[in-house]
């Protein structure tokens, strides 16, 4: 098993990059959010992969962070998930974003993935539910650390003023697990009205505008 390549990030194409370590291109597929944190090419750079292989092919996908590549594994253990469907679902989503949307029970966001359809995002969310569904902490969109007791806004608020606004928020057309970051991000809601918190929760919504 090679469990991370460390060398020269010598190309970055669609969805692929080539590592030179030790005189060795390793061709790698990454996610696309892969893609938009890597450095400039001729840097060194350090890649946790997974080695997939099958009876007519071989193929390395790659990862910044061991955690993401654990979400990775996960995904591929979901029935009928393979390497190009967990890349698909981890180019449109970060994996704490995926957390959240597994969480609540969000279909709409999952699908959004490429060939991911809502039978599919059902089936993730069925199967991963007890495996992610762990006490965890996300982030903003400004990457401070959000924690509603231990654990997310849009799981927590199952009732009251902020469940509403998350609610309300998704009636606006947005997805459930960017409306509960969004109320997270408001911090305490307790005192507050639904209109108050929808309006908050707007805000932080379109400052990332």
């Amino acid at each position: 098993m090679i469990s991370y390549i460390k060398g020269i990030l010598s190309e970055v194409a669609d969805s692929f990059i080539v590592v030179e370590a030790a005189g060795v291109g390793y061709g790698i597929n990454v996610p696309a959010t892969v893609l938009s944190e890597l450095p400039p090419q001729g840097t060194e750079i350090k890649i946790y992969t997974y080695y997939s292989v099958k009876e007519d092919s071989q193929s390395l996908f790659g990862f910044l962070y061991k955690e993401d590549r654990e979400i990775f594994k996960n995904l591929i253990s979901v029935n009928g998930i393979g390497p190009k469907g967990a890349v698909a679902i981890l180019s449109v989503l970060r994996p704490d974003e995926l957390r959240l949307a597994v969480m609540t029970g969000d279909v709409r966001t999952i699908s959004r993935a490429q060939g991911i359809g809502k039978r599919t995002a059902e089936r993730v969310i069925l199967e991963l539910k007890d495996k992610l569904s762990a006490p965890a902490a996300l982030f903003d969109e400004n990457g401070s650390v959000i924690q509603t007791g231990a654990i997310s806004a849009a799981s927590a608020y199952s009732s009251g003023p902020a469940a509403e606004a998350i609610d309300a928020l998704t009636v606006l057309g947005y997805s459930r697990a960017e409306a509960g970051r969004a109320v997270g991000a408001v911090g305490s809601t307790e005192d507050m009205t639904t209109e108050q918190i929808l309006k908050a929760a707007l805000k932080k919504i379109n400052s990332r505008l």
